[in-house]
């Protein structure tokens, strides 16, 4: 087993998988584009959904591997253990219906064990054991056994351990096989196996076989083509490669801890050791994940309150809340930021070049976060001084609740201050209010976000096309330096956020809709052809993102009036829009506005 940085990790992968064919491909944005379906780039498949899918071919060829950039913020409470973040990158080499099972599975072991340097006895592995009518994963099976893992170290697990989609209700999907380091430990149980908490066996690679499709009827058919999907992290391996206790233990958080131990001032006989380490691990991965939001390329994510502003809101407001734990001065994100920017900035340049918007937000996050902190510091003293004015000794579960909700007090905040006035807190009834609403939370999120790109592609692929067209309205009537910051697109409506650095007047809230409708009616075919993004450049092209375009891109073109590298979908001439109606302008975030549209004849 070799100790590696991440630099050494991802150089190594990536050229491990050239060697066998494959391209190597830039990440995407951590935030998606197009896809109702996820609030950020939750794995490296999503930025390829229309490749797997096979709805294009991709410009790089069949074999591809790549670095994705991750965010996922659904177990963001349980941050701070050993083991939980919300940003992390996902290694990956993907089979666009060329390989399959057989080198899939062959090259993994070869390089956990000759590259990483893993004994096979080492290795534990996962396969599907058949549900719901589709056979058991046996090819996967005597493969692992060709390589020399014996049969009790290949567990057989059920769907919700050995299944991956579809994405939505129907599409691609398929078994998996997971792959396990074994510690060393001794088993926790009789029934202790790979997937296990207690720690003997730690998932380090997992392999998708995507060769299923979900029709309507809920049924599994063939899919008609394969497609290979794999994950490996980066953290969690450099963590194992080093025999670090826990992924804040690595030298990837290191300067990050150095500068939180650096900034704290926590007084004597504060917080216990335990909250104090909790807190530390928060505020280093929230941080993280929110600069590489608020630095990202694709932009038009800022703290705010729906959505994906919200999550970062969320995260920047939690290690704020933190930070009191430890005694940080405020002005304390930005420093991390910075802290943070020189650590990546040799793999994700974007990171340096969009430092100075970054440190605008933080700051002023962090002071309007740190007043409604003190309002709640107030707060806390009025329900204290009441309670002891008619002899009661405990906060309500409600009260604690509403300190955190309302004010961003987590739960040990008001316990530690509890603890000074002599209070007691209802734990129980802390925690039932907030399992109501995190249920709430979940409901509303299933509602806003029930249909994808993959269940309403020709919707979606009118909706993309219009926000092209949106595009070059807004050069011709604003200018050019009105240029896209972001777009979300749903079956109901397109969203597009552009510069722009005031509200648009209704003259030209009408002019711009006019030219698209126009243009519509004109029926203009819309064409797609390879080319390079220098070749791109050269014809006048839009080329935005910069560093999510590899070496040939899709170059799609309408008339004279649009011409954009994109992945599409487009669709085949503009009049199968049919019409164009701007519903609403308003402001997205400083310097850039956001209009929302819709288009019509869409049975």
């Amino acid at each position: 087993m070799k100790n590696l940085t991440a630099d050494e990790l991802r150089e190594m992968y990536l050229s491990f998988f050239e060697s066998k064919g494959h391209v190597r491909i830039p990440g995407a944005s951590v935030i998606p584009e197009n896809d109702p379906t996820v609030l950020f780039t939750t794995a490296g498949m999503h930025p390829l959904v229309p490749y797997l899918m096979g709805q294009m071919p991709h410009p790089a060829g069949t074999r591809l591997t790549d670095v994705q950039k991750c965010v996922r913020t659904g177990d963001i409470d349980a941050v701070g253990d050993s083991a939980h973040l919300t940003f992390f990158e996902m290694l990956g080499n993907w089979s666009l219906n060329d390989y399959f099972k057989k080198e899939a599975i062959s090259w993994s072991f070869e390089f956990l064990t000759t590259k990483l340097g893993f004994s096979p006895d080492q290795i534990s592995v996962t396969v599907f054991k058949g549900e719901d009518g589709i056979p058991a994963d046996d090819e996967a099976a005597a493969i692992w056994r060709s390589l020399g893992i014996p049969d009790e170290r290949i567990y057989r697990l059920p769907r919700e351990d050995n299944w991956w989609g579809p994405a939505g209700t129907t599409g691609p999907c398929g078994p998996d096989t997971e792959m396990f380091i074994d510690t060393g430990k001794e088993k926790c149980g009789p029934d202790c196996r790979p997937g296990c908490h207690c720690g003997k066996f730690i998932e380090i690679w997992n392999d998708v076989f995507m060769q299923y499709n979900k029709n309507e009827k809920g049924e599994f058919e063939p899919l008609g083509r394969h497609n290979v999907d794999t994950g490996m992290g980066v953290e969690r391996t450099v963590c194992m490669m080093s025999g670090a206790a826990t992924v804040y233990d690595t030298e990837i958080f290191a300067p990050i801890m150095a500068k939180i131990d650096e900034l704290s001032s926590p007084e004597p006989g504060g917080v216990d050791p335990e909250t104090a380490l909790r807190a530390r691990r928060i505020i280093a991965d929230h941080m993280r994940t929110a600069t590489f939001i608020l630095c990202d390329p694709r932009g038009g994510v800022k703290p705010g309150n729906i959505g994906a502003n919200y999550v970062l809101r969320r995260l920047i407001r939690r290690a704020v809340r933190y930070s009191r734990f430890l005694g940080i001065a405020p002005g304390f994100t930005v420093k991390l930021a910075e802290t943070i920017c020189a650590k990546y900035k040799h793999v994700y340049p974007e990171l340096e070049a969009n430092l100075p918007s970054c440190r605008a937000d933080l700051e002023a996050e962090e002071a309007r976060f740190n007043q409604t902190l003190d309002k709640g510091a107030a707060m806390f003293a009025k329900v204290a001084e009441q309670l002891k004015a008619h002899g009661q000794t405990q906060i309500s579960g409600k009260t604690a609740f509403k300190l955190y909700d309302t004010f961003g007090y987590p739960l040990e905040m008001t316990l530690e201050l509890a603890k000074e006035q002599g209070l007691e807190v209802d734990v129980a009834g802390f925690e039932e209010a907030n399992r109501k609403h995190q249920e709430l939370s979940r409901t509303t999120s299933a509602g806003s976000f029930k249909a994808g790109l993959q269940d309403n592609s020709a919707v979606v692929t009118r909706m993309h096309t219009a926000t092209h067209l949106l595009h070059a309205a807004l050069h011709r009537v604003l200018g050019p330096t009105a240029n896209q910051k972001g777009s979300n697109i749903t079956p109901e409506r397109l969203r597009f956020d552009f510069t722009w650095p005031e509200k648009m007047t209704d003259e030209q809230l009408k002019a711009t809709e006019e030219l698209v409708n126009q243009w519509i009616r004109e029926a203009i075919p819309v064409t797609k052809k390879m080319t390079t993004v220098e070749e791109a450049k050269a014809e006048g092209a839009m080329a935005l993102f910069g560093s999510k375009y590899g070496d040939q891109v899709s170059l799609y073109s309408i008339g004279d009036i649009s011409k954009e590298i994109c992945c599409g979908p487009h669709v085949e001439n503009t009049s199968e829009l049919g019409s164009f109606k701007i519903q609403k302008e308003q402001s997205s975030s400083a310097g850039v506005r956001r209009i929302k549209a819709v288009i019509g004849n869409l049975s």
